[in-house]
């Protein structure tokens, strides 16, 4: 009977010699009673250095026991632990372990607990190259829902005025107004193109890193904004007024550019004051090196202290429209931050809204 015992814990021993996890017992004064190989490759250990030789905190060091210490304590009041932790290795760099910590009950009484710490190294690598995935495909999302909008958007802006344009030629009765309904076309024509053009060049640029930005006048670009809702404007007696700087340059995407102006321009005229024209008024000013776009409206403004949180969420709305999809804003939002560009909303109901654009300055 003795010879089977003696066997038995020697065949345990080699068992537990040739686990890759580290399996311990530990007192409860924190003295090794039981180690495996395993710490070998793990703290440099032998475990005939450890075995009634060597407490848990000179095995871990100060700062390794110190974070360890309240599952120690959890243990040795009876309770199951169980942790990830990461543990330097001799020979330099670091393993992901997840630790198991089993209290030893006794007549009631802890007397140790036993420990099992796994290697889980490849599935924190791998857990890693899942969530990078994730993100890639989130930016992915996020592109193309931002690409189509712009189509959506800008090309619908080009169309209803086009299609406006073509309604009141057909009833022109002057060779004046035949000719400036002609000019309205030329112009559209000309920012539709623009605009296919930007958009092909988003397109081409999907895979690259970062799209290429490229000087452009904001006045000239809020100008050729107003044109685009020329008839938007028109139909609601709306005041665009421009006071930006005529010479401000920045650094941006074209396409996105006119997406964000046409978004904003846009919603200052949707959601205006019945009864009452909007009046938008677009200034710029210089600070601490930034180049500040304000873009104010006299419409229904929103209840930050209520919305606030959710302006710029994706299918978010708050005037109750019925043609309101609640994707302006948040696409708005990602193309300003994509330029590295900042945007800000001051609002007030009945009052009306401010958005603020933060862009760098052009360092010559």
């Amino acid at each position: 009977m003795e010879t089977e015992k003696k066997d038995s814990s020697i065949l345990g021993g080699k068992v537990a010699d040739h686990i890759t996890a580290m399996l311990a017992y530990w007192d409860k004064d924190l003295v090794c009673r039981f180690a495996n190989s395993a710490y070998g490759d793990w703290f440099g250990r032998k475990k005939e250095e450890m075995v009634d030789k060597i407490t848990i905190k000179e095995l871990l060091g100060d700062p390794l026991f110190e974070k360890n210490l309240p599952f120690i304590t959890a243990a040795l009041k009876g309770e199951i632990q169980t942790f990830e932790r990461e543990i330097p290795l001799p020979a330099g760099g670091t393993r992901q372990s997840l630790a198991n910590y089993y209290p030893d009950i006794v007549n009631g009484e802890v007397i140790g607990f036993f420990v099992h710490v796994a290697d889980v190294t490849p599935l924190k690598l791998m857990e890693k190259e899942l969530i990078a995935s994730s993100e890639r495909i989130n930016e992915q999302n996020k592109w193309l829902l931002n690409f189509s909008n712009i189509v959506s958007h800008n090309l619908k802006s080009y169309s209803n005025n086009l299609a406006s344009i073509l309604d009141l030629l057909s009833v022109a009765d002057s060779e004046d107004e035949k000719n400036k309904m002609f000019g309205f076309l030329k112009r559209i024509s000309e920012g539709f193109s623009s605009t296919v053009n930007h958009l092909n060049e988003i397109a081409r640029s999907q895979n690259l890193a970062k799209l290429t930005p490229v000087r452009i006048n904001l006045h000239e670009y809020i100008e050729k904004s107003r044109e685009t809702l020329l008839v938007q404007i028109e139909s609601a007696n709306a005041v665009i007024e421009n006071n930006v700087d005529k010479e401000i340059e920045i650094l941006a995407n074209p396409a996105y550019m006119d997406s964000i102006l046409l978004n904003l321009l846009t919603n200052a005229i949707k959601y205006r004051q019945p009864g009452k024209p909007p009046i938008i008024e677009l200034s710029s000013a210089r600070e601490a090196g930034k180049i500040i776009l304000k873009i104010k409206d006299n419409g229904k403004g929103i209840n930050l202290e209520k919305y606030g949180k959710d302006l710029f969420g994706m299918y978010k709305t708050f005037h109750g429209n019925p043609d309101a999809e609640g994707i302006g804003l948040f696409i708005t939002k990602y193309q300003v931050e994509t330029m590295g560009a900042h945007i800000e909303v001051e609002s007030k109901e009945n009052v009306g809204t401010t958005f603020t654009l933060s862009f760098d300055s052009i360092k010559n």
